[in-house]
């Protein structure tokens, strides 16, 4: 089982940029696909990007080319670098690790982007 823990979240204005980070812990995290999700109020939960244990990537369309997510096994820890934020980007943000069947997730956190 994998321990997730985000931060980074934040209010922001429309055009600018966060940066989150997701820290891991309890398994070897570079074993892991990783990824990045997000709730928005009274939505479903929808993938945002997520980047394989080799390091290859894909986003939702909603986000390719505003967003980027790396992962740095050294640290264990997955990133998701946002720039020319929308308020429709406001949701909570998830992270998540796969491998096999074993998924995890961590707490969330809240992004809001102010028009």
């Amino acid at each position: 089982q994998v321990l997730l823990v985000e931060s980074g979240g934040g209010l922001v204005q429309a055009g600018g940029s966060l940066r989150l980070s997701c820290a891991a812990s309890g398994s070897i995290f570079s074993l892991y696909g990783m990824a990045w999700y997000r709730q928005a109020p009274g939505k479903q939960r929808e993938p945002v990007a997520d980047i394989t244990s080799a390091g290859n990537t894909n986003y939702a369309d909603s986000v390719k080319g505003r967003f980027t997510i790396s992962r740095d096994n050294a640290k264990n820890t997955v990133y998701l670098q946002m720039n020319s934020l929308k308020p429709e980007d406001t949701a909570v943000y998830y992270c998540n690790a796969r491998r096999g069947l074993s998924w995890n997730w961590g707490q969330g956190t809240q992004v809001t982007v102010s028009s």
